[in-house]
């Protein structure tokens, strides 16, 4: 009996290795083999209509205001029929292992979304109302081994008649919106740059005539002149981060945040001189969540068990209001309403996560749910959009007395075997879900 015993005890503990391998694999190379249906990229179409700005666009990675909204309004509350689907492609990525989880840009009727094949950057420029394909450009940028994948994970930026995209190993292009054209590209390992452990991530963010990345090494935060690519100004030194460089309105003045490896950094964009740093470490130098920030209230959080806490701006300094471990959030960005957050909190490698609400002032909870798994959002309407790692919708009508799910739609991304990480972008009343090659549209407003 005590050898039995001694077995199951083996037994057991080989089980618990053999899972924590398998997790700690997933979270360093990552689930790199595509899966699902892949098409060869087809021909443009011959023809498409003008550009036209839409009524409700999104243009970069959490909107112009920073702060994830989508201004759609009139959105459908009932997905027990599912949404119709309008369209869906499946060429993003060309080869099996060649994952991108970067989300796509919209402006009225045309979509830019990166992609990639075995040596080259993919970008891509879609009919956003057909899925048809309008034109595709790319560049070479081998990369012999990319963790999770070598596609691009930072979502391109669209600045009037020009686009901007960010790749896995930093090179920051420049295209004409129109007809694919390109118009500049240049290195951030140029100025001194270095790629963090899981590839340059950073949304780049456009203000006035610059545009910002994160370049890490020499050149932390680098500012390019947006018409020619020429090198403006570099500042700080150390690991690049994940996540992307966030607007700050500090009165009339625009202000930089900066979540890189190590801390965040608020900085002068005009000349990249640094107005304060808050130290914020990790087990792996990893923030990949974008601070939010409300009323000039800063909220950021990392996972790893790390936390989140809060900081006051004043002036040009910040204050700490709070600090706890309520929410780690491994990369999925909270939402800021109306005095309180919502968001993920736990690793994104498991579809077992914790959707809290917590008063942004305090933080203290208000309440937590795993019903929903781990995911991301997208604020639209009053309510949020969520999406866990197995392709599932949900629509939460905020609320800090309790969660209440209003409706929800499985499996809309079909069968999937990897964590779906891009977040669902809304624009123009339509719904759009990326999964690394496929990426799919639905009305959100018409039945």
């Amino acid at each position: 009996m005590k050898r039995t015993s001694i077995v199951i005890g083996l037994g057991v503990v080989v089980s618990v290795l053999i899972f924590a391998g398998v997790v700690l694999h997933r979270m360093v190379r990552g689930p790199e083999m595509l899966s699902g249906p892949r098409e060869a990229i087809p021909r443009p179409i011959a023809a498409p209509e003008p550009p036209r700005a839409g009524t409700a666009d999104r243009l970069c990675w959490r909107g112009l205001d920073g702060d994830g909204r989508s201004p759609v309004t009139g959105i459908r509350t009932d997905w027990s029929g599912g949404l119709r689907k309008l369209w869906e492609v499946n060429f993003l990525c060309q080869g099996a292992r060649t994952a991108t989880w970067s989300a796509p840009v919209i402006r009225g009727n045309r979509l830019v979304i990166p992609g990639r094949n075995q040596r080259e950057d993919l970008v891509f420029c879609l009919d956003s109302e057909t899925g048809k394909l309008i034109w595709v450009q790319s560049y070479e940028a081998p990369i012999p081994a990319a963790k999770h994948g070598p596609g691009a994970r930072a979502t391109p930026y669209l600045d009037e008649e020009r686009v901007y995209t960010f790749g896995y190993r930093g090179d920051l292009a420049c295209w004409q919106l129109d007809d694919g054209r390109p118009l500049w590209r240049c290195r951030v390992e140029d100025a001194g740059g270095a790629a963090p452990a899981w590839g340059h991530s950073s949304s780049p963010l456009v203000h006035e005539d610059k545009v910002f990345v994160q370049g890490g090494g020499r050149a932390l935060i680098v500012a390019y002149d947006k018409r020619t690519g020429r090198l403006l100004w570099k500042a700080l030194e150390g690991k690049a981060g994940y996540a992307a460089i966030t607007p700050l309105h500090a009165g009339a003045a625009l202000r930089l945040l900066v979540f890189h490896g190590t801390g965040l950094a608020c900085l002068d964009p005009v000349d990249g001189a640094v107005l304060w740093q808050i130290p914020w470490k990790t087990s792996f130098d990893v923030h990949a969540t974008t601070p939010a920030v409300a009323d000039r209230t800063i909220f950021m959080t990392s996972g790893y068990g790390t936390g989140c806490q809060a900081l006051r701006v004043r002036e040009d300094k910040a204050e700490l209001l709070w600090r706890n471990r309520t929410i780690a959030s491994h990369h999925s960005d909270p939402a800021l309403l109306d005095g309180f957050i919502y968001g993920y909190s736990g690793q994104s490698t498991q579809n077992r996560g914790h959707f809290k609400c917590v008063e942004l002032q305090t933080g203290t909870e208000k309440w937590s749910t795993g019903l929903i798994g781990w995911g991301t959002l997208a604020p639209v309407d009053g309510y949020l959009l969520c999406q866990d790692i197995a392709g599932s919708l949900f629509l939460v009508q905020p609320d800090p007395k309790a969660f209440l799910k209003v409706t929800e739609m499985r499996a809309a991304l079909g069968e999937v075997r990897n964590p779906v990480w891009t977040v669902p972008t809304i624009a123009n009343g339509k719904l759009y879900l990326r999964h690394m090659q496929r990426l799919i549209c639905y009305d959100l407003i018409n039945p």
